[in-house]
């Protein structure tokens, strides 16, 4: 009885052989009180002095031994203690060597059928060594045969070099990330002018997961315990959030079932208990991108109960079977436990259309904006019969004499170069030559294409193509002797180019950022990044393929959570490329080009807008509304001052040219590079000084934009006007005005009011000449937009259900759903996904964006926070002018549908009204659909429990142009023009509810049925629920102990 009684009041000795100053860290230090305060341990602390210098032998003997790894630690006289004394392990410590060679960590995970990243090795017996298997392209490398598109990631095998690089596709500009670890507020930093990897060791290449710009760190007590929390990734702009203490940011998120078990493996494969692991969550699913061995959580009282809990539990099955492991209904320390502070956060209000007595909250903003201010579009084309150039178009289409070449890439692009530096003659014939005006006109389009090409002093696919179409072609005997093939002998070469978003356009977008941070979200000035720090917020950014909507996009990213840095790393990190949802027009291409017959036909003719008989108080409803009565009066003067401005700048354009003809061709030093100025929002004084034009443009570019506009405009010959062509005369007016007004173009200004006279008219009739026009061409482009706008809502509603069903009935089980969904995604799509962001022509097929989207949920169980149920789904798509007015016009007209015959516009008639005088929807211009939910009691399935909100903004606000205020000054010093402010589409106070918006959308969108089943979200369902009563279930913390006995005999190796 007596040695019975003992047993029951000896303590179990636990060894911290740690070095000093991990055993005095915080985390470690809480954990271990708690453990002492159950008065079932004796915690030793070895010291650094006893690890590092004493014998083994005479170290204190122990029961259980927490030991790992960290600077200076003596590994082998660990193991050798181990072996001595054989207590029982927290962590193996043989298994920890693995850790220190992410080889052997990607290995270890793949045995035990943990998804990682995708990734190729390198190894390398010295520095910079040739290897037959590794290839490095501009936007690839390929390891055995394995291609690795751009973005990637380069890792050193070496586990503790922690200087981690990700390269760039020059889709997206370019460069280099380098990751390391904290130092001061930095995590990482972009070098814009690295592009090659590097080679002076062995490195393991993986693909970049596009993650949300959120990385989840996991920290597992025992097999059965994990906790998450996730942090800003240092990928995004490396600048490391903190609190007030100095501490990093990072709040607890729910694990998916899934990820629990992955974390269980991780326990088992490296046979650590404790342990850290780091999480992507990426395309709907997760992958384990490095393991880090001996972890705790910093600064969270609740995990550290647990995890002491979990110890003492797994130190007792191991040690002392025979006492009891229940937890006591009052762990013995909460009485000293320190309050922790929490965060207050305002209550969401309503929005601007009016308050409607109720307390509601903001679930949903969905935004479609068009990008900023650009310089305008440009378009040579010229017929080829160089060999030379014919040569190149074979040499990238294959070798196939009929297809079609395009040349994106910075290799091809140079290629094309020197071709074009040969071709193009050296002196210009003078007015004496004889050379035939087609001769002429040849050599300066090569001349055009090669200062293109030269223009930024760097390539990039963001900003220029060219494509080559043979055209002719002649049988030529093969070079074996045998036969014959075809050799193409002319060809179509068009070089586009221009478009590019400029300073003042990355500045806008910058700024409505910040604007939308600050007043789209209701509560505090700071309630967005409160709530998105917090991961309350679910934010997801669309941008079409064109370079000038992605770095809107990245800019507007930058603004709205507060980056920092350069836009490439933003783009890549937080922006998914749609063409199909947000680019092009082909589906309304036969109704476009009928309303631009009919638009040349009321404009040429002279013709009067007749208005229909029923309805003339609302002017918006005749065909060719808001066209000036005088616009065919108006055509010729556009033609006499858009010549008038192209002369003046074909003498400038002269001067440059002869400075440049004393230069050779191939000294030519870039002035601007364009590369160097994605980040940029500022002009570039020095160039404006020296009296050149803003940008990367020179008077020779200058001088063909205004010279084609001058030829296109109107046909000596045929005495016929193109007014396809107006927009780009605006286009090219407002470019100058805003950016080029230094150099004083006399009559620009009178120029650009009767170019905007008739483009108020045209632009907006292109896309239909009347309102049910409008409404056919809108549904067509913008049908799978709307599709998933709708998507969009209706995802957020269900989420708010199963919220308020889980509030209702927090014991209804898991359905086991999420695990199903979660393993139904194939595996290998996700590289031809994740390729076609930034280096193919492929689509995102977007389709399955529910399934896809990455969620990151609060544990409210976890969190510091007062508000934990508040949640905001927030979608952003960024396109072009034409699906704006799209978008617009299916708003606005929407009830003209047969099927929605008697029901009102959506838009009330003084919006319609307000439209209709706005003509244009300029750069930045957005429309805004926000949901709120009643939080009153109101049954789920009522109408009025979600409000629509909409509201526009016509975006650059053109007035300063037109005026010679003190406002002007500014504004050509900035050559920035401010963004308006959002105005209503409905009365104060009307309510409009989702089930009405939904039901006036849905005969334009893209069919529910088109796209795939939702998944339910990530977080409502299965989730972790660490009390008191299931840590007590926890019967198989630690499995490895089950092999070992009592007696210290070894344990075997757990065989998978």
């Amino acid at each position: 009885m007596e040695g019975e009684e003992d047993s029951l009041s000896r303590k179990i000795t636990v060894g911290v052989c740690v070095m000093e100053k991990k055993a005095a860290s915080a985390p470690m230090l809480q954990i271990l009180e708690r453990l002492e305060a159950f008065g079932e341990f004796e915690i030793v602390y070895f010291g650094d002095k006893v690890i590092l210098e004493e014998p083994i032998q005479s170290w204190p003997i122990c029961e259980c031994l927490i030991a790992f790894h960290s600077s200076g630690y003596p590994m082998e006289r660990a193991e050798a203690y181990a072996a001595l004394r054989k207590p029982f392990l927290v962590n193996e410590l043989e298994q920890q060597r693995l850790l220190h060679d992410r080889r052997k960590v990607y290995e270890r995970l793949e045995m035990y059928g943990i998804p990682v990243p995708r990734y190729a090795l390198v190894n390398r017996d010295y520095p910079n060594q040739d290897l037959d298997y590794f290839i490095e392209e501009e936007d690839f490398v390929e390891v055995h045969g394995n291609r690795f598109w751009k973005p990637f990631v380069e890792k050193p095998v070496d586990g503790d070099n922690h200087s981690i690089m990700i390269y760039y596709p020059s889709s997206a500009g370019g460069g280099m990330k380098e990751l390391f670890r904290k130092v001061g507020n930095r995590s990482s930093e972009f070098h814009p002018e690295v592009r090659r990897v590097r080679r002076e060791g062995s490195y393991i290449y993986e693909e970049f997961m596009p993650t949300g710009g959120t990385d989840v760190k996991v920290y597992t007590v025992g097999p059965e315990y994990a906790h998450a929390e996730a942090r800003k990734s240092p990928v995004v702009d490396g600048v490391v959030m903190r609190n007030p203490d100095g501490k990093e940011v990072r709040y607890p998120v729910l694990l998916t079932p899934t990820e629990k078990q992955m974390a269980r493996e991780v326990c088992v494969a490296f046979r650590q208990a404790v342990c850290g692991f780091d999480l992507l969550r990426c395309e709907g699913r997760s992958y384990v991108c490095d393991v880090n061995g001996w972890s705790f959580v910093k600064n969270s009282y609740k995990y550290y109960d647990d995890a002491a809990c979990v110890m003492r539990k797994m130190f007792l099955d191991a040690k002392a079977p025979h006492l009891s492991s229940t937890i006591p209904p009052i762990l013995p320390w909460k009485v000293n436990e320190p309050v922790q502070q929490s965060e207050g956060l305002t209550r969401q209000g309503s929005g601007i259309i009016g308050t409607f007595g109720q307390s509601e909250e903001l679930r949903c903003v969905i935004a479609i904006i068009r990008h900023g201010d650009r310089t305008p579009k440009q378009k040579v084309k010229l017929i080829v019969t160089e060999e030379k150039l014919l040569n190149l178009m074979l040499k990238y289409n294959g070798g196939r004499p009929r297809a079609e070449t395009k040349l994106k890439s910075a290799v091809q692009l140079q290629d094309l170069l020197d071709a074009t530096r040969i071709l193009v003659p050296r002196i210009r014939p003078g007015r004496e030559s004889d050379s035939e005006a087609e001769d002429i006109e040849h050599a300066e389009k090569l001349r055009q294409v090669k200062a293109v090409l030269e223009e930024g002093g760097h390539f990039s696919g963001i900003y220029r193509k060219v494509q080559l179409k043979p055209l002719k072609w002649v049988k030529v005997p093969k070079a074996n002797g045998e036969g014959e093939e075809e050799r193409p002998t002319e060809a179509l070469m068009v070089l586009k180019y221009g478009g590019v978003l400029t300073h003042a356009g990355r500045k806008q977008a910058e700024e409505l950022g910040r604007y939308f941070r600050n007043n789209m979200y209701p509560g505090e000035g700071t309630g967005l990044l409160r709530l998105h720090s917090t991961y309350r917020h679910d934010l997801k950014i669309y941008s079409s393929d064109e370079g000038r909507v992605q770095m809107s996009a990245a800019a507007f990213a930058k603004g709205l959570l507060d980056l920092e840095g350069q836009l490439t790393p933003i783009l890549v990190s937080l922006v998914s490329k749609d063409s199909s949802m947000l680019d092009g027009l082909d589906n309304a291409s036969i109704e476009i080009k009928e309303a631009k017959a009919r638009l040349n036909e009321i404009i040429t003719s002279g013709t009067k807008a007749v208005h229909s008989s029923n309805l003339p108080e609302k002017p918006w409803m005749v065909d060719g509304a808001g066209l000036p009565p005088n616009a065919s009066e108006l055509l010729p003067k556009l033609v006499k001052l858009t010549t008038k401005v192209t002369e003046q700048v074909r003498l400038l354009a002269i001067d440059e040219d002869e400075e440049l003809a004393e230069t050779s061709a191939y000294d030519i030093i870039p002035p601007y590079d364009q590369a160097r100025a994605l980040g940029k929002t500022n002009i570039d004084v020095d160039r404006i000084a020296a009296g050149l034009p803003c940008g990367s443009e020179g008077f020779l570019l200058m001088f063909a934009r205004w010279r084609k506009l001058q030829r296109d405009l109107y046909n000596e010959r045929k005495g016929r006007f193109d007014i396809t062509q107006i927009p780009d005369v605006y286009d090219s007016c407002k470019y100058d005005l805003l950016h080029n007004a230094h150099l004083n173009l006399e009559g620009l200004n009178e120029l650009f009011t009767v170019a905007q006279l008739l483009a108020d008219g045209v632009i907006p009739n292109e896309y239909g000449i009347n309102p049910k026009q409008k409404l056919k061409i809108g549904s067509k482009i913008a049908r799978r937009l709307l599709g998933k706008i709708l998507i969009d809502l209706r995802n957020t509603c269900e989420e708010a259900e199963l919220k308020s069903n889980h509030d209702n009935n927090p014991a209804v089980p898991s359905t086991g759903k999420e695990d199903t969904d979660y393993h139904s995604k194939p595996h290998s799509k996700t590289e031809v996904l994740r390729r076609s962001s930034f280096t193919s022509d492929m689509s995102m097929d977007q389709d399955e964006d529910d399934d896809k989207e990455i969620k990151y949920r609060l544990d409210p169980k976890y969190a510091n926070v007062r508000t934990p149920e508040r949640h905001v789904r927030t979608r952003l798509y960024f396109t072009s002018e034409s699906h704006i007015h799209s978008l617009m016009n299916v708003l606005r007209y929407c009830n003209l549908d047969e099927s929605l015959q008697g029901e009102p516009s959506l838009v009330c008639d003084n919006a319609l009204e307000r439209l209709y005088r706005t003509k244009e929807l300029d750069y930045m211009s957005y429309i805004v659909l926000r949901l709120f939910e009643n939080t009153e009691p109101v049954a789920l399935e009522d109408p009025k429990r979600f409000r629509m909100e909409m509201t526009f903004s016509r975006g650059a606000d053109l007035s300063p142009l037109e005026g010679n205020d003190s406002e002007a000054a500014s504004l050509h010093q900035e050559h920035t023009l401010p963004i308006m402010g959002p105005e209503r589409l409905q009365e104060v106070g009307s309510y409009l509810t989702l089930e009405m918006m939904e039901m006036m959308f849905r005969p334009f969108a893209m069919p529910a049925e088109d796209f795939p089943p939702p998944s339910i979200p990530q977080g409502f369902s299965g989730y972790f629920s660490k009390s008191a009563a299931v840590l007590e279930r926890l019967v198989n913390l630690w499995p490895f102990h089950k092999h070992g006995h009592s007696n210290g005999r070894s344990r075997e190796h757990i065989k998978r």
